[in-house]
């Protein structure tokens, strides 16, 4: 019986971290496609060094999903993806300073689930156990 719970569990880690590794790698890989788009989008939301920064965050995101997914150095990358979205939600989910409407409402679902994101990060990098060092 423990045999099976012991499994369950490391099936269901290993599909929360791929998961999880997707939800970054795939917005990297577009915004290396769609890169002047992007770094036009943070500048307009008073983003500082937008280039750099974009550089980072796509660095970060696809690099930072795929040692997620594969559960390299997991709970260091887990504390800095969480990072990442703080810093993204902040940036790129202002809700607080937009008028009332549906972008807001948005805009506001946009950072709530960013922030539910954070948090399960936030649960991987406390809880995991150190693999692949």
């Amino acid at each position: 019986m423990g045999t099976q719970i012991e499994l369950a569990q490391k099936v269901l880690l290993l599909a929360g971290r791929a998961l999880l590794g997707l939800y970054f790698i795939v917005p990297g890989i577009m915004k290396v496609m769609g890169f002047e788009g992007t770094a036009e989008a943070m500048a307009n939301q008073g983003v500082p060094m937008v280039t750099v920064l974009l550089v980072l965050t796509i660095i970060i995101q696809i690099g930072g999903g795929f040692c997620l997914a594969a559960g390299i150095r997991t709970q260091a990358v887990a504390f800095v993806l969480a990072g990442l979205t703080l810093v993204i939600s902040v940036f790129m989910h202002s809700f607080w300073a937009m008028d009332e409407g549906v972008q807001q409402a948005h805009e506001m679902q946009n950072f709530i689930k960013n922030m539910a994101i954070m948090a399960g990060l936030m649960c991987i990098a406390g809880t995991a156990k150190p693999s692949r060092e």
